[in-house]
């Protein structure tokens, strides 16, 4: 993995580690976590730990936990956030925070950019076997306050997405069809990843985020909603993507795969920086 880290151009007021407390973490978590040290240190960022515990269904204290033994077992020190399990619940859970979603979502639907959706995730396999959304709710008007319907994000506008690049380029991209109609507001209420993480972000001022090549998509619609939102701040952050580890087979370590627990009784910090500079 070399060349993970080019040479950067500019300095940057904070980046952040955002683990999911969904499952134990993986050695890809950590490649990412140190990836995110090293660029803060060579750029001048704050770190920020943002725990994204808003699914709340599937956090379990274990996991919660799992966070900070991690980050304590590669030495890896942050700036801003919580410094254990009670610290997270009293004051940086995303439940204080929900007044924000709250107001992301009325913005949306003030502008008309959202509409309800009633589709069930075996409608959408059934008309789409890799699960894109065919957009079958979009024109049937139904009220946004109908029971049980999330609301999806109306992608009808082609905007024109710049993503700025640690070396100081920008890419100009368009939303990919994969992403058109994505939710952010499930069917219970709550924001989608794709809103709180935008949301979260802008309030606590994170100028560089750094993360894996498969959240480029996530990248896009983040910034095509903060385009609807002229959230300014967040599309003028810098995105930095890095490479995957995969397993023996070529699939991407992840918890939704099983990927094994990180080895706290060996997983020092200098076994783990080799991920970053193999020999």
């Amino acid at each position: 993995m070399e060349g993970l880290t080019p040479t950067p151009v500019a300095r940057f007021a904070k980046t952040r580690l955002a683990p999911t407390p969904s499952g134990y973490l993986h050695a890809g978590n950590v490649l990412s976590f140190l990836l995110t040290e090293r660029l803060a240190r060579q750029t001048g960022a704050r770190i920020l730990l943002r725990i994204d515990d808003g699914d709340t269904a599937r956090v379990r204290p274990a996991y919660v936990q799992h966070i900070f033994d991690t980050l304590a077992a590669i030495n890896v020190h942050c700036d801003e956030g919580p410094r254990d399990a009670a610290d997270l619940d009293a004051r940086w859970s995303q439940r204080h925070r929900a007044h924000l979603y709250s107001r992301y979502l009325d913005a949306l639907r003030a502008g008309n950019h959202v509409y309800a959706c009633t589709c069930s995730r075996a409608d959408v396999l059934r008309e789409s076997a890799d699960g894109t959304y065919s957009g079958r709710c979009r024109h049937r008007d139904l009220p946004l306050d109908t029971v049980g319907a999330s609301w999806r994000l109306n992608t009808d506008t082609d905007l024109v997405l710049e993503v700025r690049q640690l070396d100081g380029t920008v890419s100009v991209e368009r939303l990919p069809v994969d992403m058109h109609d994505v939710v952010v507001r499930k069917k219970d209420g709550m924001p989608s990843y794709q809103l709180s993480s935008i949301a979260d972000d802008v309030y606590f001022g994170v100028d560089l985020v750094v993360r894996g090549q498969d959240l480029w998509p996530s990248t896009l619609v983040q910034l095509y909603i903060a385009r609807l939102l002229s959230l300014d701040a967040f599309a003028a952050a810098t995105f930095v993507h890095h490479p995957l580890l995969k397993d023996d087979d070529g699939a991407k370590l992840s918890k939704s795969t099983g990927a094994a627990p990180v080895d706290l009784r060996t997983a020092g910090r200098e076994a783990l920086m080799r991920l970053l500079n193999p020999v």
